[in-house]
């Protein structure tokens, strides 16, 4: 075993929740020694023409994982060991962090062609796979945002992949909205936090009537210019926003949630052209975060 590769025990842990063995025309390559090649991929960035041999053909790695992010396999997997994870009660809901982070894009992760327009009547296409493939113009240039919600384990909920140059606040309810785990004995998906942390750039009137709608208590900063257009709309302005000091402390728990997903270098600048794979890069970097909790 190299460094990055699965251990034992992770790989206990993630085999029960991969699709069987049994490919289209024939047996897959080992599920182990493919996601062990995805993995180092991930950790550094490389090509996927220049992975080590010991992994097998780059084409095989390169497609199991192309395939993976565009069905949505890779999203059951990271759903699974979530639901696992509550089982255990590993799971901190007592406070869930929001925030974002911008990932430069590589000159590589342009090009991609355009695809067809939206025809009514044909089925849509998943969310991940975007139009604009996630990729827009910002302050760092040409980049991709990760929207994301983690838990006080510091480890992620549910993220969302936007262009660079979008705003933070219009996404929180969508990042909010995928947050769904499982239940092993059935009964409704966990979606729902005790307490939500942001910081200013997420106060709107939008966000704090859709978190006070679904009963989820919230520390979220007000900022000045707000808080002055309150006091001059007086008693139609409402209610000061409370603040707990105490709890806002733990917003860290996201940024360090960041700074553990930008450790592989796939996630902290983009190579992929498609928004639907690297979707799936940032999808597996959680679910190795999971499996090492």
């Amino acid at each position: 075993m190299w460094a990055g590769d699965l251990s034992d025990g992770e790989w206990v842990r993630l085999e029960p929740h991969l699709p069987m063995n049994v490919g289209r025309g024939g047996r897959w390559k080992c599920h182990r020694m493919v996601i062990n090649g995805i993995l180092f991929r991930l950790r550094t960035g490389v090509p996927w023409r220049d992975l080590p041999s010991r992994f097998g053909k780059w084409q095989t790695i390169y497609d199991r994982h192309r395939r993976w992010s565009a069905d949505g396999t890779w999203e059951m997997v990271f759903r699974a060991v979530q639901a696992e994870a509550d089982a255990e009660g590993r799971i901190d809901w007592s406070v869930v962090s929001v925030d974002s982070t911008v990932c430069r894009a590589h000159q590589h992760a342009a090009g991609a062609r355009r695809r067809a327009p939206f025809v009514p009547g044909r089925r849509r296409r998943p969310a991940q796979h975007r139009p604009d493939e996630a990729l827009g113009r910002s302050r760092g240039g040409f980049t991709s945002k990760i929207h994301l919600a983690s838990e006080g384990g510091r480890r992620p909920l549910a993220f969302v992949i936007t262009p660079g140059q979008w705003g933070d606040a219009p996404q929180m309810i969508e990042v909010l909205a995928r947050i769904r785990v499982s239940r092993p004995g059935g009964g409704h998906p966990r979606t729902r936090p005790e307490h939500l942390c942001a910081d200013r750039a997420y106060s709107s009137r939008r966000n704090r009537r859709y978190l006070r709608r679904r009963q989820i208590k919230h520390t979220i900063p007000e900022p000045a210019n707000q808080k002055a257009n309150r006091r001059r709309r007086g008693s139609s302005g409402g209610r000061p926003t409370g603040f707990d000091r105490g709890r806002y402390a733990r917003r860290n728990e996201v940024e360090r949630t960041i700074n553990t997903l930008k450790a592989f270098r796939a996630v902290a600048m983009r190579f992929d052209k498609r928004a639907y794979i690297f979707h799936g890069t940032v999808t597996v970097a959680a679910i190795r975060l999971w499996l090492r909790s």
